[in-house]
């Protein structure tokens, strides 16, 4: 596996302190925008993308769209690419073969349900062009709802508790911050959105890209997480800002997305965490779970119940997978030693200690 520059680490302060630098030209960056029956989505927010561009080659990979969504394309977009794929391959492997056909040096994956704003993009090139450790980055992401309030997919960049529980700076579970500003800083942090990330290629290829078997759900915490097992940083830069929809392809409450959510969380877990921890973590975060499908039963949510224990069954079905997929991923980095960890349990400080704001939290890397 290619192994990060030696080039010392980026801090906060060097980040801070460097002249803005007037990137006019961002020729090296393809924007790629991966659409399954989205073409509602691409009517809306593709000519926003177009507009703040700023040089990058734009494209659409299509997951087989059953909808206008290829017409559309050539009709009002002609200069977009397009890959478009013969079956759906999924956010996951949809990315891997996409970025496969590509050769530029920066790849943004853009959710196609994600209005960018101007000068957007500038800051996370800045970021990783300047400072050759970063495999990725991503900007302040808002709702688009309601743009006062930060969005549930990355908001102000993502973090993880030693369990694997991913959060966010200005959201918490459900509880989700108003933007004042708070988060403006650049800062390395866990994990990446797969909403709107700038990912840096050589990275990408060196590490296999995305986790196949994932399908969807939780695959940048899984790239971002064994990034720093392989010596790179993962970024939040605030400087730039998009509003993201969210729920597009799936609702918030369907049982398919509990599955994946939950199978893919034990994965995540099983494949990143250090030898040492694993053992005591994996068991906690099993039984943790299984609270969660408790609740969804007292809650009436049998779909959802349901969908936790066919998670952790095929989890087992598929045991050998993973411990295949652990031994190429090759863990080493302890909980204390990963930026954006919280050393504790996100499930017990929010629901047990009733810290609902980030602010409130401490021990974080």
């Amino acid at each position: 596996m290619e192994q990060p520059t030696t080039k010392g680490a980026a801090t906060v302060a060097d980040v801070m302190a460097a002249a803005p630098s007037p990137v006019s030209d961002l020729s090296e960056v393809a924007i790629v925008v991966l659409n399954y029956n989205g073409a509602h989505f691409l009517r809306q927010f593709l000519p926003g993308v177009l507009a703040h561009a700023g040089g990058a080659r734009v494209v659409v990979a299509d997951n087989a769209s059953t909808d206008d969504s290829l017409g559309l394309l050539r009709a009002d977009f002609p200069a977009v690419e397009v890959l478009a794929f013969t079956g759906n391959l999924g956010f996951c492997e949809g990315y891997n073969q996409a970025l496969a056909r590509l050769d530029s040096p920066y790849f943004v994956l853009l959710n196609s349900d994600v209005a960018v704003q101007p000068g957007w993009l500038p800051p996370l090139y800045e970021l990783l062009r300047d400072n050759p450790r970063i495999a990725a980055a991503q900007p302040k992401i808002l709702a688009h709802d309601n743009p006062t309030l930060f969005e549930y997919a990355g908001a102000g960049g993502g973090y993880l508790d030693e369990l694997g529980y991913p959060f966010c700076r200005g959201r918490l579970f459900d509880t989700l911050e108003t933007d004042r500003g708070q988060y403006d800083d650049p800062r390395p942090v866990a994990w990446a959105s797969g909403a709107c990330c700038l990912v840096r290629a050589a990275a990408w290829r060196a590490l296999g890209g995305f986790e196949p078997a994932f399908f969807a759900h939780m695959e940048e915490i899984d790239f971002c997480w064994r990034a720093q097992n392989a010596g790179y940083e993962i970024w939040y830069h605030g400087g730039g800002t998009v509003h993201h929809v969210g729920g597009g392809t799936l609702p918030k409450t369907n049982p398919h997305k509990t599955y994946l959510n939950f199978r893919n969380g034990l994965a995540l877990l099983f494949k990143n965490t250090a030898p040492g921890e694993l053992a005591g973590f994996f068991i906690l975060r099993v039984l943790l779970d299984w609270v969660a499908g408790l609740r969804f039963l007292v809650a009436g949510s049998w779909p959802e119940a349901r969908a936790v224990g066919q998670a952790h069954l095929h989890f087992v079905l598929r045991l050998g997978y993973w411990r295949r997929r652990r031994k190429l991923a090759r863990p080493r980095l302890l909980a204390s030693q990963r930026p954006g960890t919280y050393r504790g349990s996100i499930v017990w400080a929010y629901f047990g200690q009733g810290k609902k704001r980030f602010l409130q939290l401490s021990d974080i890397n």
